[in-house]
């Protein structure tokens, strides 16, 4: 399965490579990164990335935020997934995800057997 990693912090992907170790070294998962909503969008667009299953994205980054984002995905790749991953649980936040058709809401600090496990369910 592969999965686009989009947060504008560098640490993220540190962070999401040691979490998901075994998942990784047993061929289960594949990451890839993009630092702004605008640089996923390219890598889509491009196909650089061919087929990712799932889409694991921040809301506030600069430039477009991961809402934006999210409603551009769903409008152009219905059936790709997209997981929410915020700091700010508010409740406009939440509604205009799940309007925009987010796959699932998560706030931080991300606990990562849950997430696994959701997206090991996909």
């Amino acid at each position: 399965m592969k999965i686009i990693v989009v947060d504008d912090e560098q640490d993220v992907q540190f962070l999401f490579r040691q979490k998901f170790k075994r998942e990784l070294k047993e061929n289960k998962i594949k990451l890839y990164f993009a630092f702004s909503a605008e640089e996923a969008l390219e890598r889509l667009q491009s196909k650089l990335i061919n087929c990712p299953a799932l889409i694991v994205t921040d809301i506030n980054m600069p430039g477009m935020n991961g809402l934006e984002m999210l409603k551009i995905i769903k409008d152009n790749y219905p059936n790709l997934k997209v997981i929410i991953i915020t700091a700010y649980n508010d409740e406009h936040n939440y509604m205009t995800a799940k309007k925009y058709g987010a796959d699932d809401y998560i706030t931080k600090p991300i606990e990562f057997d849950k997430l696994k496990e959701k997206i090991l369910k996909l």
